[in-house]
């Protein structure tokens, strides 16, 4: 098993390749060259970053055409530096 150690102030991100098929209400068919990908991913390491208002397990939210995409056993990271990370998803109740 191969571990990634991200250095010099970046983020290792767990990302999804999965773009499901979706129907329009018309009954068109979007291909997936269609659609958006999502910049979301899950911190999975992180290199020694000060004071990080992030931590692993988080989901967040990251800049467009930011990082490396790499794949090790068969799932897809993103090694991204830790300012292009915009925001962080927290869950919260409703009122």
């Amino acid at each position: 098993m191969k571990e990634i150690q991200p250095i010099n102030q970046n983020v290792l991100l767990e990302i999804s390749d999965e773009i499901q098929e979706q129907q329009t209400q018309s009954g068109l068919i979007l291909p997936e060259t269609a659609k958006e990908k999502e910049n979301v991913g899950v911190v999975v390491a992180m290199s020694n970053i000060e004071n990080p208002e992030i931590s692993v397990g988080d989901s967040v939210i990251y800049k467009e055409f930011s990082g490396n995409e790499v794949k090790v056993d068969d799932k897809t990271y993103l090694l991204i530096q830790y300012s292009d990370i915009l925001a962080k998803i927290v869950e919260t109740e409703e009122i």
